[in-house]
């Protein structure tokens, strides 16, 4: 089968959905299929394009048999909404070219956001008559519009017709939880068009490791310590400044250091609130080398998943599933009744404490540090759940049965054309 993934995101940036889409290319790869993949230059987290690929309008890659074919991207640093539409639409008019640059696909993988790329994405799939698979890692514009990105209310309904005409127009969407799937129902997308595939972790890459003679704690003097561990994404949506404000409260035991991993500007902005809070019990680090992730993640007692209260309750950050790998307990200071608070809940491997709330926080992280075998238990219940809920190879088997349902089940090019284009009109072109 001929594979087309259609991801902004993609090697070699760190987080997101970029580790995720090149290990499913690449182990799509390995099972016998042809994979190319469109993508832009990469740029994230630091949203600037990386040494080696700026002032380039296309590169073209090989890596461990993946086609790799990057566009131009319109970036700013410091992006304010005209910019992101910029942003989004200058991905939409490069990809298209390097799209058509090549082998007919049998089936084509879009992730979402960003929306506007459904827009070549089901040309494409009308051009090469073949199906478009939907994978939706969050859903906008009611993401965006719940933190206060999005307040214009003409852009906000454009962007609900988008979104209505990206799933109509897909043969099938995949979702990461079943948040989104109640979601989806409630917006008419019939249920049999929809598939919920968790988004999975490499469980021999991310496995429970000793802290004991762990490289990483020994390179930022934490052998001592018992670590509270943040890495990721900083954005409107985390709130880190209440884990600031837990690590305030909790500076009269020596013992315990927080760590926040996250992308250098974010960083110095999180500074500031350390040094207005004296939260001296802080260590800021930049975003690690993949390949470090998982040192890094052994070096913690406690892994942190933290939301503001108003985040849309169908969000699930793809750091579940790493941490319950990892072996250690998770603290989600989330909303309770969100899906990362259910999917810790059904893990058995963390405890959920009220979002925004630094007191609520402290009590939870001082509870473990006081009881290690609780902290254990919780640990090995999540690395078992990981097990049997996130594997790799697990999602695998979904993806390609997927993609060879939907190409056994293809709807022709009329099927998922626009309704104001009527079949009738084709014949008479």
């Amino acid at each position: 089968m001929h594979i087309l993934i259609y991801s902004y995101n993609y090697h070699p940036e760190p987080i997101g959905i970029a580790p995720l889409m090149t290990e499913l290319a690449e182990g799509l790869v390995e099972r016998g299929h042809e994979v190319r993949v469109i993508t832009g230059m990469p740029n994230y987290p630091q949203r600037q394009i990386y040494e080696g690929y700026r002032g380039k309008l296309y590169v073209n890659e090989q890596k461990n048999g993946v086609t790799i074919q990057r566009s131009y991207l319109r970036i700013k640093s410091k992006p304010n909404l005209i910019d992101r539409l910029l942003l989004e639409l200058s991905f939409v008019f490069t990809s298209l070219p390097q799209a058509l640059k090549g082998q007919r696909p049998d089936v084509i993988l879009l992730t979402v956001p960003p929306l506007l790329v459904c827009l070549p994405a089901t040309l494409l799939g009308w051009l090469y008559n073949c199906p478009v698979v939907l994978n939706v890692q969050d859903i906008l514009p009611e993401a965006a519009v719940r933190v206060g990105l999005i307040k214009n209310k003409l852009i906000i309904r454009a962007f609900e017709t988008l979104e209505k005409f990206a799933y109509r127009t897909a043969h099938t969407i995949s979702v990461i939880a079943d948040g989104f799937v109640d979601n989806l129902l409630q917006k008419g997308v019939p249920a049999n068009k929809i598939a919920c595939i968790p988004n999975w972790v490499n469980l021999n890459f991310i496995r429970p490791l000793s802290k004991q003679n762990n490289s990483w704690r020994r390179a930022h003097q934490l052998d001592d310590k018992f670590v509270v561990l943040y890495s990721g994404n900083i954005a409107l949506t985390q709130g880190l400044e209440t884990v600031v404000e837990a690590a305030v409260r909790l500076r009269h035991i020596k013992d315990i250091a927080f760590v926040i991993a996250g992308e250098s500007k974010a960083l110095e902005r999180l500074q500031q609130h350390c040094l207005s809070c004296g939260a001296d019990n802080v260590l800021l680090v930049p975003l690690q080398p993949r390949e470090k992730l998982p040192q890094m993640l052994a070096a913690a007692d406690v892994g942190l998943i933290v939301q503001k209260r108003n985040v849309i309750s169908f969000n699930m950050p793809s750091k579940i599933p790493l941490l319950l790998a990892s072996g250690r307990p998770i603290v989600g200071s989330v909303p309770a009744t969100g899906t990362a608070a259910k999917a810790i809940q059904q893990s058995g491997g963390g405890i959920v404490v009220e979002p925004e709330s630094p007191e609520s926080l402290a009590n939870a992280l001082q509870h473990l540090y006081a009881n290690p075998a609780l902290a254990a238990q919780l640990g090995n219940k999540g690395r078992k759940f990981a097990v049997k809920n996130y594997a790799f190879e697990q999602a695998l088997d979904s993806y390609e049965k997927l993609f060879a349902d939907v190409v056994a089940n293809r709807a022709t090019n009329l099927d998922i054309l626009p309704k104001f284009i009527s079949k009738e009109s084709l014949a008479d072109i």
